[in-house]
């Protein structure tokens, strides 16, 4: 594909974009007592090596009430002005301009992180937790205002090209917009010029505060299914109000809001270019502001049909950054298909976001570690060895590619007939194939870097001791358990009863191939359950999820994939029965038990599917051990866990050859 519109530069009050590309905003919660560290540079300045044509950095709360996280910076002090220097001269040293994000939550906020009470036009309560939120006096109103103003010029003092005024997901500057959360009857509430006095009084003062050359965009949301939500058409008239004064350079048009959370950052079993309508209805409506389209853009092939469609001017793609940094660079020269493709999956940033952490990527272990490992790019080996990697799944894959960019010479030994190991397996559960896309991905990375990869080659102790190999990296992975084995009976290794249970794995494998009905018993609250669940149903088993945890998909609640999953299996007629575990199975009954009261129920099945914690497979680790033959163990071989950790481990030895 020919990437016409997405390298087109573009103009932004006096500044040039190099092309069209948006890294957004998002929130990195890499902040230490409120300070950018050296974690930002690096983080953002990979990014602008890596081609992007502007990086909105991550929101500053403009007022002690809108800190939401730990991670957040510090609101309304000047001491991070010297800090956030070093972002800005990372960013624009490297070719992108930088702009920062300014939000207040309003009456969403988290008063476990701020010990302030949420500020809101009207004292609604939040839809982050229970709390409730205090009706704003005017005299708050213009404090808020100022916050955002006195904000925006400690950005302009630290070197940002511009700002990014937040009114999306219904926060502070939205919730004025919308009658449902604005009731006031003074100047600040009831018609459009009221609702809209705060926003524009916020732009309007940066402005005489930072100058004709300073940036100011706008952020919005698209929510058309909830009712109380601003409708794209009442969105185009606000933003045009705003837009016919000139008040922004920019508006960026995302989706979802903490009515609908699970849109913000959509994951896979949501449609892409989610932003793009909204972008394509304000486009024909703004006549200054540029419009960026951003919300589950994941590909440079998406952005450029979005530009050439004429529904906006930028495109914001987040996630795809984060997997692979050097994205524009690679889309530039020629080279998407060396794109490492973003899973929308959630897992590593909003799901380690969601838990308070600084973010990463599954796919990507450099997310969060640039200032430490040098980026997403790998300096040479001064002293090349010959390296055996054995096992061809997440970690050996990531181990056999960083060390062949280092220079080693790199065999992979896999005992299958395929790379991927139990990852590919995850890729067939539905919607799932962008899992099979990167291991493709990893395919082509290692034949061009020349690594022998042996296909059938069961690697035994002596095996390894006849390689003779200056390195050896063992990522044997990990083996289903050989008993359905659940937390909430710890007494047993397998169910009683002596029924055979068959691994989700064998059923995912098409190993094992259950009758009609089918009963999956769902002891991690995870993908491995739920999406072999999910399989099953879609091919026409009836299915029920049997589960410890309090909801089907506990796990993936951190991940914001948890209630659209459900509604998918609800949706195909599979059963839930939760709370509970299985105490009896003798190959056609199941005897359910309730965590709760005990009671217990019977369930007829053709089989009984069990989704368990696998074992680590370090067969061939304590044979070299015994041999005394050095090697490093990477992986599920070392203890069975999410798939990041095995990317990480695998980045991490290779980059320690």
């Amino acid at each position: 594909m020919v990437f016409k519109r997405l390298f087109t530069p573009a103009a932004l009050r006096g500044k040039t974009l190099r092309n069209r590309i948006v890294f957004g905003a998002h929130t990195a919660n890499m902040a230490v007592d409120g300070l950018p560290t050296e974690r930002h540079v690096g983080y953002y300045a990979e990014r602008a090596i890596g081609g992007a044509g502007m990086i909105v950095v991550e929101p500053m709360p403009v007022h002690p009430a809108a800190v939401l996280t730990r991670g957040n910076f510090r609101p309304a002090d000047d001491r991070v002005v010297p800090h956030f220097r070093k972002v800005t001269e990372a960013i624009r040293g490297n070719g992108a301009v930088a702009i920062q994000q300014l939000y207040h939550v309003g009456q969403h906020a988290d008063a476990d992180n701020s010990f302030h009470a949420g500020w809101s036009p009207s004292g609604l309560p939040s839809y982050h937790d229970s709390d409730g939120s205090h009706r704003m006096t005017e005299a708050e109103i213009e404090e808020t205002i100022d916050g955002f103003v006195q904000a925006a010029r400690r950005c302009h003092e630290a070197g940002f090209d511009g700002v990014e005024v937040w009114a999306a997901y219904h926060s502070m500057l939205d919730q004025f917009w919308t009658p449902w959360s604005n009731r006031r009857d003074d100047r600040w509430g009831g018609s459009l010029e009221n609702r809209t006095r705060m926003s524009r009084e916020v732009m309007t003062r940066i402005r005489k505060a930072c100058g004709d050359d300073f940036i100011i965009g706008l952020a919005i949301n698209d929510e058309p299914e909830v009712e109380v939500a601003l409708k794209r058409e009442a969105l185009a008239e606000i933003v045009d109000l705003h837009d016919r004064d000139a008040m922004m350079d920019y508006v960026t048009c995302g989706s979802g809001s903490y009515f609908d959370f699970y849109r913000i950052m959509p994951t896979f079993l949501y449609p892409e270019k989610l932003g793009a309508d909204l972008a394509a209805v304000l486009k024909s409506t703004v006549r200054h502001a540029l419009v960026t389209a951003e919300s589950h853009i994941r590909t440079p092939e998406n952005a450029e049909t979005v530009l050439s469609e004429g529904r906006a001017d930028l495109v914001s793609i987040v996630r795809g950054q984060i997997a692979d940094p050097h994205l524009a660079a690679k889309s530039a020269e020629g080279r998407p298909q060396d794109i490492r493709g973003c899973l929308s999956c959630n897992q590593m940033c909003w799901g380690r976001r969601s838990r308070d952490y600084w973010i990463s990527c599954v796919i990507n272990p450099s997310a969060g570690r640039e200032w430490e490992w040098g980026g997403d790019r790998f300096t040479p080996s001064a002293r090349p060895k010959s390296v055996l990697v054995v096992g061809g799944g997440p970690a050996g894959l990531e181990a056999a590619r960083v060390a062949a960019e280092r220079g080693h010479r790199v065999t992979l030994a896999e005992a299958s007939d395929r790379l991927g190991g139990q990852f590919r397996l995850a890729g067939m559960q539905p919607r799932r194939a962008q899992i099979l896309d990167l291991i493709d991905w990893y395919e082509r990375q290692l034949n061009q870097l020349q690594v022998e990869v042996r296909f059938g080659q069961y690697m035994e102790a002596e095996d390894v001791e006849r390689e003779s190999p200056d390195r050896v990296v063992i990522a044997t992975g990990a083996l289903p358990s050989d008993g359905a084995f659940q937390r909430a009976l710890p007494q047993f290794d397998d169910i009683p009863g002596g029924g055979k249970a068959l691994s989700a794995e064998a059923v995912m494998a098409r190993e094992a191939r259950p009758g009609k009905s089918v009963i999956v018993l769902d002891d991690g609250g995870n993908w491995k359950g739920c999406g072999t669940a999910w399989k099953l149903a879609e091919d026409g088993h009836d299915v029920t999820i049997v589960t410890p945890d309090a909801m089907v998909g506990k796990e993936l609640q951190r991940m914001a994939v948890d209630l659209p999953l459900r509604r998918a299996l609800a949706a195909l007629g599979v059963r839930f029965v939760t709370e509970s575990a299985i105490v009896h199975w003798d190959g056609k009954t199941a005897r359910i038990a309730s965590l709760l009261s005990g009671r217990e129920q019977e369930l007829d099945a053709d089989a009984l599917v069990y989704a368990a914690t696998s074992v680590a497979d370090d067969t061939l680790s304590m044979r070299l051990t015994e041999r005394g033959i050095a090697f490093t163990a990477i992986g599920d071989c070392t203890a069975s866990r999410q798939a990041a950790f095995a990317f990480h481990d695998g980045r991490k030895a290779a980059l320690g050859l």
